[in-house]
């Protein structure tokens, strides 16, 4: 019967702990809890209301919550994007050198979204017909702003098609 009764306070201690003294989160701030990105709607002191991103409300007890692991995207530093993309395997090196160029002019016509450090490289050959490449580059925002995030994903996306398109690069499968 002891047993019975410390659980419940075992539970309030734990979640007290919790909302006071790890503070992981904030109402509003955007977070990652098992794999799900959501937003914290509410605090309590037993429970949390999350909203995921269709607004479907998830409670769940402190207590639980103490015992996982939960990114913030609120208190995280400026985020990083990777952009992959493939070209032909023939390309020669003179036109992604103008490709990695024209990327980076891109880059320092926006710095309002995008951190001037980036890096363009080739990941790996695939089927010995495409170079498998990515741009990884930083955000000026954290992901707390998911649908600016997106926004500014697609545009950057779009861009490189563009640059793509302007040099004739391209790829083709083997016959």
């Amino acid at each position: 019967m002891s047993k019975l009764k410390a659980s419940p306070l075992k539970n309030l201690f734990e979640s007290i702990i919790f909302v006071f003294v790890m503070h992981p989160y904030d109402v509003g701030d955007r977070c990652v809890v098992d794999g799900t990105p959501m937003l914290v709607e509410e605090m309590n002191l037993l429970t949390t209301v999350f909203l995921k991103l269709n607004n479907e409300k998830v409670y769940y007890p402190n207590a639980v919550l103490a015992a996982k692991p939960i990114s913030n995207y609120f208190r995280s530093p400026d985020m990083g994007e990777t952009v992959e993309f493939s070209i032909a395997f023939s390309t020669p090196a003179s036109k992604i050198a103008h490709l990695k160029e024209k990327i980076a002019d891109y880059l320092e016509q926006n710095p309002q979204h995008w951190a001037l450090i980036h890096t363009v490289v080739v990941i790996e050959i695939e089927n010995m017909n495409k170079l498998k490449m990515a741009l990884y580059c930083n955000h000026t925002i954290t992901f707390q702003e998911y649908r600016e995030k997106n926004i500014r994903r697609t545009e950057l996306s779009l861009a490189i098609k563009k640059i793509l398109g302007g040099l004739q690069i391209d790829y083709t499968l083997l016959p």
